[in-house]
């Protein structure tokens, strides 16, 4: 019998990181005193690509953790970059979050808040400027920046799509 490779076996041939991005804690008052449980917001990525992001709840951090990691690992994504950049300007939501991402010029470097830092460095964008509108929640900060990347369209899937040939145009 041959054993087909799974999602985790073909992603193994670069490993993912993770960042946490957030940790979150819930007090629950009873007879005792209080009982305290966590949540867990993370991202992970291979800086080349591919980024997903997950949340886990448990009564103790590193469990958390670890269930975050594992959600993020079933929900990633695979992201349109160009030169180190994004390949257009995006605007992700999430709620009542806007993050609006643009495309920058080689040396930039990554001009983002903490939460949408974590989510486009994983992702393997090293140039972009981004700017946040509206509520500035994490949860949705991250979701709204996945959002945007989401959105993003190689050169190739433009042209196959609109069925036409885009001029080069050098940006810097």
């Amino acid at each position: 019998m041959v054993e087909e490779p799974n999602n985790y076996t073909m992603q193994s041939e670069q490993p993912l990181e993770d960042s946490v991005v957030k940790i979150f804690r819930c007090a629950k008052v009873v007879k005792g005193g209080r009982r305290f449980s966590f949540a867990a917001l993370v991202v992970v990525g291979d800086r080349d690509g591919t980024v997903g992001i997950g949340y886990g709840k448990a009564n103790e951090v590193p469990n958390a953790v670890e269930k975050a990691i594992k959600d993020a690992k079933k929900n990633t994504i695979q992201v349109a970059l160009s030169e180190g950049t994004i390949t257009h300007q995006v605007i992700g939501r999430c709620r009542a979050t806007r993050v609006k991402l643009l495309p920058a010029s080689p040396g930039t470097g990554v001009i983002a808040g903490l939460s949408s830092r974590a989510v486009l460095e994983l992702a393997g964008v090293q140039n972009v400027l981004s700017k946040i509108y509206g509520s500035t929640s994490p949860k949705n900060v991250v979701k709204a920046t996945l959002d945007g990347l989401r959105q993003l369209k190689s050169r190739d899937e433009v042209t196959k799509n609109r069925g036409v040939e885009l001029d080069i145009v050098k940006r810097w």
